[in-house]
């Protein structure tokens, strides 16, 4: 045998030449080749693997299973190396051996997606459904989507996917039966926290958190709908739906002031706001517009600018408050978005609703009737749409969040001062709703 590291040059020409032959089909050359580096070098690695992987395509997974152990006795510092055992192992029926060889790889490398896929078959294939599903859950949680797989991991993945759904639709059919007495005790009782909890919990619903773009305030919940009990003063709004909707009707006769309702420069990223930036596809009639009341447009809207003297609206000098009458034209939608603070809520009271609208805030979609107001955190997830053929129009304005105490709100609108005086007017947050 010759120095090693001597015959180093010549180990490199052999592998050269040996892949060389093996891409034109030369397999007798290559295998010949591929035995003249062993020859030189028992211990070489990358030989050793593409022997190994060449045996298992052939079918020969015990001559495979031999090459790939002695490359993790040999190195094994590579999670590929004990993923290629473990199949081998796999198709052998030695699931002790499979088992130790997954769990090595996923010591080294505990995202490796094919060895969590590995994981999850071993312990299905054991009966083992309670950690087969935690195991497929691992997966779903850390695979990219779908079409962005390898072709060949792609089946794999839809299989955990689906694997993953089934269980939490069979625990969630399990543990609503297991909670009906319960939950008949407490008939009567306001229970959605809890049943949303569920549902997160068994994957019917998803988890949505408030994502404040610009200013977050800690220890505010974040509710999707709050209860509308706890505004007492939009019964005003409600009462006043059809003079509201007169005095914009003359607007849209008038059909000035009306201006996008996202207006990016072009210089800034639009991301899922692209196709409405500058666009009359969703506009708005402002009449307070960053803090600023618009006193053209308010004078000809006197009987809701009155109503909205009754509306603990924020005040964030240059920011808010913020109040429009809100166009979105048919055919449009507007992308999943969320608000730039949690400090303040964003009111709508319909207007004009042609069949097809809709609005979703988190898990919880609604479809707006004139004359019912809600209120909603905007910093979650939400969304809209027109799919009619008509004009869709709400009214829509910012208030305080109701667990902000009377000192807390002073602060914010210092604390705004204070931001504003810092950056000298440099830039203003912009107010998506």
């Amino acid at each position: 045998m010759q120095n090693q590291e001597g015959a180093l040059p010549e180990i490199q020409a052999l592998e050269a030449a040996a892949f060389r032959a093996a891409q034109s089909g030369q397999d007798d050359e290559a295998t010949r080749l591929w035995g003249r580096i062993l020859a030189i070098d028992p211990n070489h690695v990358r030989t050793l693997t593409v022997l190994g992987q060449r045996a298992f395509r052939q079918g020969d997974t015990q001559s495979a299973r031999t090459a790939f152990q002695r490359i993790v006795d040999l190195d094994g510092s590579d999670a590929q190396q004990w993923i290629h055992l473990a199949l081998t192992c796999r198709n052998l029926n030695d699931e002790q051996a499979e088992e130790k060889a997954i769990q090595r790889a996923l010591s080294l490398e505990p995202t490796e997606l094919v060895a969590l896929i590995l994981r999850a078959n071993l312990l299905e294939r054991q009966g083992k459904t309670h950690d087969a599903a935690r195991a497929y859950g691992a997966v779903a949680s850390v695979a990219p989507p779908i079409e962005r797989l390898r072709p060949d991991l792609q089946p794999a993945v839809s299989q955990a996917l689906a694997h993953s759904e089934k269980y939490g639709r069979d625990m969630g059919a399990f543990l609503d039966e297991f909670l009906d007495p319960h939950r008949k005790r407490y008939a009567g009782e306001n229970l959605k926290r809890f049943g949303d909890s569920l549902d997160i919990l068994v994957g019917r619903k998803k988890r949505y958190d408030s994502h404040s773009v610009m200013y977050h305030y800690p220890g505010l919940p974040a509710i999707e709908f709050f209860d509308r009990a706890e505004f007492p003063w939009l019964d005003a709004f409600e009462a006043a739906t059809d003079r509201i909707r007169d005095e914009f009707l003359a607007i849209l006769v008038a059909d000035e002031g009306f201006v996008p309702y996202i207006t990016y420069p072009d210089d800034v990223p639009q991301n899922q706001f692209a196709e409405l930036n500058n666009s009359p596809r969703w506009s708005a009639f402002h009449l307070y517009k960053m803090g600023k009341l618009i006193e053209e447009n308010a004078a000809k809207c006197r009987i809701t600018m009155e109503l909205l003297k009754a509306a603990p609206q924020p005040d964030q000098p240059g920011r808010t408050p913020a109040a429009m009458f809100s166009l979105l034209k048919p055919k449009t939608r507007i992308p999943p978005h969320t608000g730039v603070s949690n400090v303040r809520l964003v009111t709508h009271v319909p207007l004009i609703i042609p069949a097809g609208c809709g609005f979703r805030v988190g898990n919880e979609t609604r479809p707006w009737i004139p004359g019912q107001a809600w209120v909603f955190d905007d910093t979650i997830e939400h969304e809209a749409w027109n799919d009619s053929d008509r004009l869709r129009v709400i009214l829509l304005f910012d208030i305080w969040h109701p667990q902000l105490t009377p000192p807390e709100r002073e602060m914010i609108t210092a604390l705004t001062a204070g931001l504003n005086a810092f950056t000298a007017g440099a830039g203003a947050a912009v107010s998506e709703a």
